[in-house]
């Protein structure tokens, strides 16, 4: 789910535009900001926010689909149409297209997670005609040229290659193999170096017709527009696109049980550790009991115990987090941390000890109510630009919450009790950790870096 994110003159300039905005007004807080569901002519729905106090309009939508609906055998399609579907469209080519985002200082881009096919735009009050007609365009005529598809081929090989020789790269590919086996989950929503030369054009044209679709389109708006404006620019650039989606049905599935220990030989100085398990899903009831108390054990940053005990009391890391990750179809939570060579069996033990407890254990009344507090306060930061507010917005509809989710979320979070917590770190973590090792063999820990090292095979305990 790691997308690499690339500095062009286009983002330069849409960087400096938005730091003139930010110069230009006290920043807004959205936290208490009153959603409306538009509808509009054409039945194109979305959650809108209407604020002038920038002159600035964000979007954020996205289809139902992403790597997930990737052919057999061809890992990748969804991220190569996110690369090149801004590659020129109607009658502009890729360097016309550019230019055209670049002169109004206008953002838009894609994105292809494992469940959703995203997108973003981002320009000013005045040049929104102009924006959303380059997003139409993108989305109903791309090109798909075959030079600027082998130069984006190109790009992707090359990031791939590079992550044959990166210890996070690797252990979050085999954490995934390992929780989700031969469920499209497990597949790298990014590609392989087997699959992504054998992408056609067909196959992206194919993916295109099948998943961008009105059926599944979720929409968020923040920004200087009026209601009846937004919603005639919604059926302009989404009321050409097909009615329905063509998606194959992806099944539920339950991540791998623990414990489980996958070592994968790398010769690198520093070992990195991926560690994780099943989770809880979105709508589970006691999600946010599992929030919170996730939040004690390894989403706190500084005051996380994972930090306090693997970090600050022993030394073994640099820095360590751990957080719930939730999909359409699955849940889990996952970890990461970097150590010495040398110190990785420490580390892995640290780490599984300090599962143990909370799971036995539960939090304190005190690491509860801080928890608490913190994730209540942090709501302002976390929606205090209209983006960001758009993104949460998507989120929200994709986690299927309700449009007042904002005004409740606080409320929901002080309903939480310490009971509540202590049955979900036993549920949780009780079973133990799923744990990947990317490093140095036990045997050649203690050499310098550069010695021969192990072939490059994988073994699961």
């Amino acid at each position: 789910m790691t997308h690499i994110l690339t500095l062009t003159r286009r983002a330069v300039l849409a960087a400096a535009a938005g730091l003139a905005f930010a110069l230009a007004a006290p920043a807004p807080s959205f936290a208490a900001a009153k959603i409306q569901h538009l509808i509009s002519p054409g039945g194109i729905e979305a959650w809108f926010v209407q604020d002038s106090t920038v002159p600035l309009i964000a979007m954020e939508y996205a289809f139902t689909g992403g790597a997930t609906q990737d052919p057999a055998g061809k890992a990748g399609v969804a991220n190569m149409v996110a690369s090149t579907i801004d590659e020129g469209s109607g009658d502009l080519d890729s360097k016309a297209f550019h230019e055209r985002l670049d002169r109004r200082a206008i953002e838009l881009s894609f994105s292809a997670t494992r469940d959703y096919f995203r997108g973003s735009l981002r320009m000013l009050k005045d040049n929104k005609d102009e924006a959303f007609e380059l997003l139409r365009m993108a989305l109903t005529s791309a090109h798909l040229d075959e030079p600027d598809v082998e130069r984006i081929r190109s790009q992707i090989m090359s990031n791939l290659r590079r992550d044959t020789t990166n210890p996070s790269a690797l252990a979050g590919k085999k954490f995934m193999e390992l929780a989700f086996g031969d469920h499209p989950y497990a597949r790298q929503a990014s590609g392989t170096l087997e699959s992504v030369p054998a992408i056609t054009t067909a196959d992206m044209r194919d993916y295109i017709r099948r998943v961008l679709a009105k059926e599944t389109l979720k929409v968020a708006v923040v920004g200087d527009v009026d209601p009846a404006t937004l919603g005639k620019l919604l059926d302009q650039t989404f009321g050409g696109l097909p009615a329905k989606a063509e998606l194959t049905p992806v099944p539920d599935v339950i991540a791998a049980k623990p414990p489980q220990r996958a070592f994968v030989p790398l010769d690198v100085p520093q070992t990195v550790i991926t560690f994780g398990g099943p989770g809880l899903a979105r709508h589970d009831p006691k999600f946010m009991a599992a929030y919170v108390v996730n939040h004690v054990l390894g989403g706190g940053g500084l005051s996380s115990r994972l930090y306090h005990e693997v970090r600050e009391k022993r030394g073994l890391a640099y820095s360590v987090y751990e957080a719930l990750v939730w999909m359409d179809h699955s849940a889990l939570f996952i970890g990461n941390t970097g150590t010495r060579a040398d110190r990785a069996g420490d580390t892995v033990e640290a780490l599984t000890r300090e599962v143990k407890r909370i799971a036995d254990e539960g939090p304190t009344q005190q690491e509860l109510d801080e928890a608490k507090s913190y994730l209540k306060g942090s709501q302002m930061l976390q929606l205090d630009t209209s983006s960001k507010l758009a993104g949460a917005m998507l989120q929200y509809q994709l986690d299927k919450l309700p449009i007042d989710y904002i005004e409740k979320r606080n409320a929901i979070v002080d309903a939480v009790t310490l009971e509540d917590t202590k049955e979900m770190a036993k549920r949780l973590w009780g079973q133990g950790l799923l744990t990947v090792i990317v490093g140095r063999a036990p045997q050649a820990a203690a050499q310098p870096a550069g010695a021969p090292a192990a072939a490059p095979a994988t073994k699961t305990e």
